[in-house]
């Protein structure tokens, strides 16, 4: 008999409470797991989701502006140096960042002002593919263009020149199809047309060219910054800026599921501890007298203290394993009733399954260690005397 075969031979004489400790140490490690595995997925999913509400970073031409006044009156700003961008040429750059997996998408714009009849009219070219990724919240009465001569109308600048799904207007003398109106959104939006970028092009710009473009980048694997850095690079030429507000926001829904799952899996982590330690409590004093009679025949007091925490080392190797397990096939099936399952990339790993092991067979021992200290502060005459 020594220190391995004692905790083994009292796991096998006490094996309904043992099996019950375990039961419950593995289903707080489960439930740990599975938390972690299924927030992971949903942060995600949830900044992707977000992205269809606007860009949080702007690409921009470099200008400078220079103030005029004469005879101490103010005659206004003058830009200098403005010029439109590239649009294949930013597109290609921001495509070769080395952050190029964290940008959602790339939306290019071109700004020009029109005549509808004797009325002035903001026209924006779009890309209308890539900014019904972006602004997700849109809603349209009627349909988006799908021919070059189709533009889509904001809610205000519609009830200005009165037009309708289906209505035709002359924009610098070039017929168009009002293809949808835009129901209002409280954006500048509300007051613009929205032409395909080709026609925009060409009619009001110069082939190929943009006046700025929006990207929506997923910030919650790195800072925003380092993107913003890498853009800088790339586009020396260009003058770039993060929404730091948007971010900010989308950021605290992303952290507040995952400050929501730790504090979750803490509380579960703690029952457990508490299950544990005072599970050991009660099996110590069950066994002052055995604890007495260990001591009466040789067993130090950093021997006995060694039992009880090889005790909480089996537990711990036993439920971190089949937590992990556990754990994995919870969060599968927790995803596929979430419809996610087809959007996460996890996979079963040995080391992660180790790790976890190592973490829960500590805190095990650290769950057992005051009870084990307590073991072996007992005193054979104790025991002895209880006989």
């Amino acid at each position: 008999m020594n220190i391995l075969t004692i905790p083994l031979r009292n796991t096998r004489r006490k094996w309904v409470k043992t099996l019950l400790l375990l039961v419950v140490f593995t289903l707080g490690v489960t439930s740990i797991v599975s938390l972690n595995y299924v927030s992971s997925v949903v942060g995600g999913s949830l900044e992707k989701k977000l992205s269809a509400y606007g860009a949080n970073i702007l690409i921009m031409p470099k200008s400078e502006k220079l103030t005029v006044s004469y005879g101490g009156f103010a005659l206004g700003d003058m830009a200098l140096g403005v010029h439109d961008l590239n649009e294949a040429d930013v597109a290609d750059k921001v495509a070769h960042i080395g952050l190029r997996e964290r940008i959602s998408v790339v939306a290019p714009k071109l700004v020009a002002m029109a005549k509808a009849g004797d009325t002035a009219v903001g026209v924006v070219g779009v890309r209308f593919d890539r900014e019904k990724i972006l602004k997700g919240y849109w809603a349209v009465d009627g349909a988006y263009p799908t021919t070059d001569d189709g533009v889509l109308a904001g809610s205000k600048a519609a009830a200005s020149l009165g037009l309708a799904p289906g209505s035709e207007l002359i924009l610098n003398g070039t017929p168009v199809r009002v293809a949808g109106v835009l129901k209002p959104t409280g954006s500048d939006d509300d007051s613009v047309l929205f032409a395909g970028m080709d026609f925009a092009q060409a009619h009001f710009g110069q082939p190929g060219h943009v006046s700025f473009v929006e990207v929506a980048a997923l910030c919650a694997g790195c800072p925003i910054e380092e993107i913003v850095g890498e853009l800088r690079t790339a586009l020396p030429g260009t003058d770039i800026q993060a929404l730091q507000s948007i971010v900010k926001q989308r950021m605290y829904s992303v952290d507040f599921v995952k400050r929501l799952i730790l504090t979750v899996s803490l509380v579960i982590l703690f029952i457990a501890c508490c299950m544990v330690g005072v599970t050991m409590l009660a099996s110590v004093n069950e066994r002052i007298k055995e604890i007495g009679l260990m001591r009466s025949l040789g067993f130090s007091r950093g021997g006995v203290f060694a039992i009880f925490c090889f005790e909480a080392v089996l537990i711990g190797l036993v439920a971190g394993a089949a937590g992990y397990a556990g754990g994995y096939a919870l969060s599968l099936k927790v995803l596929a009733l979430l419809d996610m399952a087809k959007d996460a990339t996890l996979s079963f790993n040995p080391a992660h399954m180790a790790l976890t092991g190592l973490f829960i067979v500590a805190v095990s021992v650290l769950s057992a260690f005051i009870p084990a200290w307590k073991a072996a502060s007992v005193e054979p005459s104790e025991a002895l005397i209880a006989l």
